[in-house]
């Protein structure tokens, strides 16, 4: 999956990385393939119910002690006046996303959006399936994921950089769905697309930085230490854990150049 508009993606290398990490790895045999496709595997991984999952995070703030504020900043260097304690922040996190392309202080014209079109549909799909591209383009793809807790299958999709258009596209949407009950009929029942129960057509706008993630420090003017943590394109929540381990990692430094005593500090996560 390699063009203009889409980056490769790794998810279809010979041999990929996650090969021995993700459990029940196997290539399909060529009579276990669907029409119209050279190769495939299977394995056992994770899907996010992220409506659910961002209200988890939330709560979890809250309960350490987070204050949560709403603001609209022009420039990065006014949320220093947002600390709860009343006192200048010392270091500032951004985690703007695409934001960092117009917010004063930041303004990175290497972001731009990878809009992603999706139809959230009650019909349920075992097992989820990607592919590593279409026959209606570069900028379309074929894949649909279950989300837990009964928050219905999402089927997409689209990857088209550099376009803000938020509206659904009526004709992008019937494509989708044509698509995935052509690769998998069991998901409408084998009625067609009339089998899809469709809750909502959805549009994002995935936050892609052509240089790849932001994640260091950076020290303004006045001696204010900035951690940027932004540029995940459409993997934010896949790499959320280890880009904020890194975030502490950083401000960790920062605080310890300043005199600080962060060694008996406990770590954000543990592997062992």
């Amino acid at each position: 999956m390699q063009g203009p508009s889409c980056p490769l993606d790794h998810l279809f290398d010979r041999d990929p990385w996650y090969e021995s990490l993700l459990p029940d790895y196997r290539e399909l045999s060529q009579d276990e393939l669907p029409a119209g496709h050279d190769s495939g595997c299977e394995f056992t991984s994770v899907c996010i119910n992220t409506a659910t999952y961002l209200q988890w995070l939330l709560g979890q703030c809250l309960k350490n002690g987070v204050v949560v504020k709403r603001a609209v900043l022009s420039d990065i260097a006014e949320a220093k006046a947002l600390s709860h304690t009343g006192q200048p922040a010392s270091v500032i996190v951004n985690a703007t996303g695409l934001g960092s392309l117009r917010l004063g202080g930041v303004r990175d014209t290497t972001m731009t959006p990878a809009r992603g079109q999706t139809v959230l549909v009650r019909n349920e799909c075992h097992p989820m399936f990607t592919t590593s591209g279409t026959e209606d383009g570069d900028t379309e793809l074929l894949y649909a994921m279950q989300r837990a807790a009964g928050g219905g299958t999402i089927i997409g999709g689209t990857y088209d950089l550099g376009n803000w258009e938020s509206n659904p596209d009526p004709n992008i949407a019937v494509r989708i769905m044509k698509r995935a009950v052509e690769l998998f009929p069991q998901l409408a029942g084998g009625k067609g697309i009339e089998g899809l129960s469709i809750v909502r057509h959805g549009v994002g706008l995935r936050p892609y930085r052509r240089d790849g993630v932001r994640i260091e420090e950076e020290e303004m003017e006045d001696g204010t230490w900035i951690v940027h943590n932004y540029g995940h394109a459409g993997w934010g929540y896949q790499g959320s854990y280890g880009c904020a381990e890194r975030v502490v990692e950083l401000v960790r430094k920062i605080r310890k150049e300043k005199g600080e005593n962060v060694d008996g500090e406990p770590k954000l996560f543990s592997w062992d």
